[in-house]
Parts: structure tokens; sequence; C-alpha cells
């Protein structure tokens, strides 16, 4: 039996009991939608949609068009996390209060409307399987426990000011402040393993942070060779100090040294080929002789260290497994491999060192040799070096073991440490790790702990030779690139404060995404075990 409403027909199998959808009028080259209901008894063709209530009633019609709308969405969202990162590397990289308050305000909007687009498609995306597995958790239990520091378990009489609250942290505000902070680069780094679907996507992903980089270089270099007065481009920007847009020359060497284990990482692991290998490589140029010329020696030294993890990695997943010949014996292989990767950590270091020198002359030999000064205890007592910044933030430690002094509330709490406080106050520790105890004591140290093994084990799933994704060698260069950048803002982290920084925490973030982002196999680019050209 047939029945028609308005542009639909109804087809009713009476024998099978099953009910048809059909729009349009036959099969020149209109769309058919089924909806397969089975039916344990006869069908009310009194209850069958009338014309005015099709639109509202079909189910397919209805998810049709509010596909397209996600859809929609999922671009508007996708892009406009783009357009954060981009932007937020502009402003000194949003050092500025009221500049990070903006691009974090901006940040929740595409978070609410990314769940809005999600909820169009009737269904909550599954958020990939790395962060099912723990990934998120510690982080969320982090903000968790940064909001507790701020809860107020008894109070106190203060003259003048009355019953006042105690909480863990010295400066609750502060502490909320951290957790606006950390949950708007929770969300950035969920939305972007969520909506970077494609290795379409992920390209783009990759190549603007290649691009924020090379910009960032290129303005350094320009910068330095002709500023002579306060002001070049950004109002605060003052001759020989910082460099780029960053008030503090060691902010820019994090962001460097991200942008090139990207962008390095991508090229030793075979990422890429032909063209693109040659304009990968003219990227790497400018970043590397711009972080020479900032003269940052923590991030001389952590570019070092990068440099023989990437000649580590030289090579890498260039043969598959059942490649070699059988008839080889493997403790030859891993002699001759371990011979070869000597010989090219030992000229890759060579080659990092004439840069230096080259590049970086005297006024880098002069930053070289206030290394000594930095380790006399006299010295550093004397003003504020971070030598005694870290017996001050020790004791601090000692002081708070537990708990930390809370989040974001260093700078209140360290002045009853530090000896030279009252002339200048430190206002981080200039070591995140121990920045990390003081403020959030053993209890934020294994939740950090939880945090570092839940991502390796992630990441190494998606990096070993056999992963389900291993023939896709852009991709697997591209997370082997981001573990690169990670690894060395890590050792810079030693002894410095960079993350602090929205647009290196943002770019930290992204890093994080690409080691944990499903991209494989899809719209056609890179799913072939050829490199791209």
């Amino acid at each position: 039996m047939i029945t028609h409403s308005g542009s639909c027909v109804f087809k009713f199998d009476g024998g099978t009991h099953i009910l048809r959808v059909v729009h349009g009028r036959d099969a020149h080259g209109t769309s058919e939608t089924t909806i397969d209901s089975v039916f344990l008894g006869r069908v009310d063709f009194a209850r069958l949609p009338t014309k005015e209530q099709l639109p509202s009633q079909s189910k397919s019609i209805g998810i049709s068009r509010n596909g397209g709308v996600a859809s929609v969405i999922d671009v508007m969202v996708f892009y406009g996390l783009a357009g954060v990162i981009f932007l937020a590397a502009i402003p000194y990289g949003s050092v500025e209060p009221w500049w990070k308050a903006v691009f974090q305000c901006l940040i929740f909007a595409l978070a609410g409307l990314s769940l809005f687009g999600q909820m169009l498609r009737g269904e909550t995306r599954r958020v990939t399987n790395r962060l099912n597995r723990g990934v998120l958790l510690p982080v969320l239990a982090l903000i968790a426990f940064a909001v507790v520091q701020t809860i107020p378990w008894s109070t106190a009489n203060l003259p003048g000011l009355g019953r006042v609250g105690r909480t863990l942290s010295v400066d609750a505000f502060q502490t909320w402040l951290f957790a606006i902070h950390l949950t708007a680069l929770v969300l950035l780094g969920w939305m972007l393993v969520v909506h970077t679907d494609s290795q379409r996507r992920l390209r783009l992903l990759v190549n603007l942070i290649i691009v924020i980089g090379v910009v960032s270089a290129m303005f350094g270099i320009w910068r330095q060779a002709s500023q002579r007065e306060v002001g070049f481009v950004l109002p605060y920007l003052r001759p020989a100090l910082g460099y780029a847009q960053f008030i503090n020359y060691n902010h820019f060497a994090f962001l460097m040294e991200m942008a090139l284990g990207l962008v390095l990482g991508i090229v030793v692991c075979k990422g890429v080929a032909g063209k693109r290998l040659a304009i990968y490589l003219g990227a790497a140029v400018p970043m590397w002789v711009a972080l020479v010329l900032a003269n940052s020696r923590g991030g001389i030294l952590s570019i070092l260290c990068q440099v023989i993890f990437l000649a580590l990695l030289l090579g890498a997943g260039s043969k598959k497994k059942g490649e070699l010949r059988a008839s080889e014996n493997r403790f030859f292989r891993a002699s001759r491999m371990v011979a070869v990767r000597g010989v090219l950590i030992v000229a890759l270091l060579a080659g990092a060192v004439a840069t230096l020198v080259f590049v970086g002359g005297d006024p880098l030999g002069v930053r070289l040799e206030t290394v000594p000064l930095e380790l006399d205890r006299q010295a550093a007592d004397a003003s504020t070096l971070r030598q005694s910044i870290w017996r001050a933030t020790w004791e601090m430690i000692k002081d708070h073991p537990i708990a930390g002094v809370g989040f974001g509330g260093y700078a209140t709490a360290i002045p009853k440490y530090h000896p030279a406080s009252g002339e200048t106050t430190p206002q981080e520790a200039h070591n995140d790790y121990l920045e990390l105890l003081a403020s959030g004591g053993l209890i934020a140290l294994i939740i950090c702990i939880w945090f570092v093994v839940s991502f390796l084990r992630a990441a190494r799933s998606e990096v070993e030779p056999d992963s389900r994704w291993s023939n896709v060698r852009y991709l697997r260069a591209a997370r082997l690139g981001a573990l690169a950048g990670l690894l060395t803002v890590s050792i810079h982290s030693l002894v410095d404060f960079g993350l602090h920084i929205p647009i290196n925490a943002f770019v930290f973030t992204v890093l994080l995404a690409i080691a944990l982002v499903d991209a494989g196999g899809q719209e056609g680019q890179g799913t072939q075990s050829n490199p791209a050209t």
C-alpha cells in the first residue's frame, strides 16, 4: 500500500510490516531515506504524520537538518580555535591580565558552541580513546584540588578586617584565577582533539604553530636590527629588553623550542618530502637563528637536548617489521644502529655549537660567562638570582609539604622566605617543578605524575611502529615532533617559567593534542605510506 503526504511517499509492505519514508518522487537522482520500523501489530494509518506535522516529526528530516547545522558549527569551532591561538601570540604573548581574560572567554564561548553542535547531532562525540584512558582525569583532579584550596575551613578575627576565612591557599583569588586558566586550557585541548578529525585539519594545526614561530622569529630579528627607541609596533617594547613580541627573551625561547621541535621532528621522521621538505627546512632556519640571537641560556641548553633527541629519532619508522633480511643478526643490527646514531648525534651537536658560536657571537658568550655568578651563593643572596630563589622556595616547600601554599599564591608567600624581599621580590620560582611543589605540595606532585604517565602511555601507543596508523607517515612524524617540542620545554622549565605565558601554554596544549589526536585515514591525505609531496 502507498499513501502520499505532501512531497513524501509512505510505503507500507503488509507482509513484512515495514514502513518506508521515501523523499522525492522516484529514483531519478533523488535521495531515499528509509525508516525500518518493524511493527508487531497492524499499522494505524490515522497516526501517520500529516503535511503540517511532517517537518517537525520526521526524524530523518530532523537529523539531516541538524547535521548540517552541526557541521557548520564544527567548522566554526575549529577555525575559531586556530584564530584564538594565532591572535594570542600578538600582544606580548597575552601576558597582560585583560588580554588573558579575553582569550579565556573566547575559549569558553567556543566550548559552549562545540557542545551545542554535538547535541544537534543527537549524540555527544566520543572523545578519542587516548582521553578515555585517563589523560583528562588527572587534569580535572588538579582543577578540583585548586578549588578545594580556596574553600574556607575555619575563620579568624583580624584587626580592621573582622572575620576572615582561612583557606589552604594564601591567596584564594589568585588560586581561582589559576583554576579558570587551567580549565580554559583543558577545554582548548579537548576541543582540538575532538575537532581535529582529519589529516587536512591536522596539517592546518601543525602549519599554524609553524607560522606563529616563523612570524615571531622574523619579527624578533627585525626588531633586534632596527629598534632604537621605546615602542616597536607594540608600545611597551624597549631596546635590548626581551625579544620579538615578548618582554622576556626566555619566554620567546619557549615558543621557538616548541615550534622548532615540531617542524624538525616532522623532517627527521620523514613526514614530508619534495617541496614540502624544502618549505619545512626553510621555516626552521629563522626560528633557529632567532633562538640563538635571543641569548637565552636555558633555551640554548634545551635546544641542544632537542638535537640529541631528534638524532635518536632520525630514521625512526623508516623500515617496517619484516623488511629487514631475516639472515641479519640482531646484535649486529643493534650495534650498527647505535654507531650510526652516535655519529649523527656528534655531528649534529658539532653543527649546533658552530651555529651558536658564529651566530650568537660575543653577546651569547657574555651571557654564558654569567653562569658561575648564578652559582655563587653570596652574589645570589645579594640580588634576586635563581639560586637564592630556589633555596627560598625549598624552605617554603618544607613548611607546606602536603597541600602547598595554593596555586597562584607563590608571590604572596615568598617574601617570608626570600632574603632580598623588600628590595626585590620574586614573582615566580624560575623552576616550574619547584613552584608546583610549593603551590600544591605532594598532592599536586602525585596528580602531575599521574598525568605524565597517562599521557606517555597514550602517546606511545600512537607512535609505535606497529600502531594502527603507523602507515600514515605524516601523522606519526607530527606526533614525534610534538613530543620533541614537549621534551624541550620540560627541560627548559627547570630554570624558567615560560609556560606561565598564555601563548606558550596554548602552544604547549596544541602539542599535547597533536600527540593524541586521531586523524588517520581520512580525506585521502597521507593515508599511504609514502610521505606527502
